[in-house]
């Protein structure tokens, strides 16, 4: 986990970036990875296994602030606004129900306690999600 802190008053005005373990034991969790994902992240395995993803170093890591950057910038570039980092997440758990991964294995990979935290957080159905759920009720409603 990577996070800017503000450091004591008397010391410096500056935040600093502070690395430590994740904020919970759910938290820290092994994701599985689909193999086209296995493969751009072997393409991009840097030799030494403490580097960082990011940088492929062990010395160096990138910015928090220069990420959310590049992020900010990609997306005023494709004409997207209102987009945030975390909002990939709640893509991820949506797109990942409407591709019918089971609620338990989602909840587990997000780090959740429960599956209803997935279900009332991060979970938001698609129009035509909803529209194909209730076209199954054609065959059963005869029209």
């Amino acid at each position: 986990t990577m996070i800017r802190l503000r450091g004591h008053p008397e010391e410096s005005k500056k935040k600093k970036v502070v690395i430590s373990t994740p904020k919970s034991a759910a938290s820290t969790r092994i994701i599985p990875l689909n193999r086209p994902l296995r493969s751009l992240c072997a393409m991009c395995r840097p030799d030494d296994p403490e580097a960082y993803v990011l940088t492929g170093c062990a010395e160096r890591y990138m910015e928090p602030r220069t990420l959310q950057n590049y992020f900010k910038r990609y997306l005023r570039d494709c004409g997207m606004d209102g987009i945030h980092f975390h909002t990939l997440r709640h893509t991820f758990a949506t797109r990942c129900v409407e591709a019918g991964v089971e609620i338990k294995a989602l909840s587990e990979i997000l780090g959740h306690a429960s599956c209803q935290i997935t279900w009332d957080t991060y979970v938001h159905l698609s129009m035509d999600a909803k529209r194909q759920n209730l076209d199954r009720l054609e065959d059963k409603l005869n029209l």
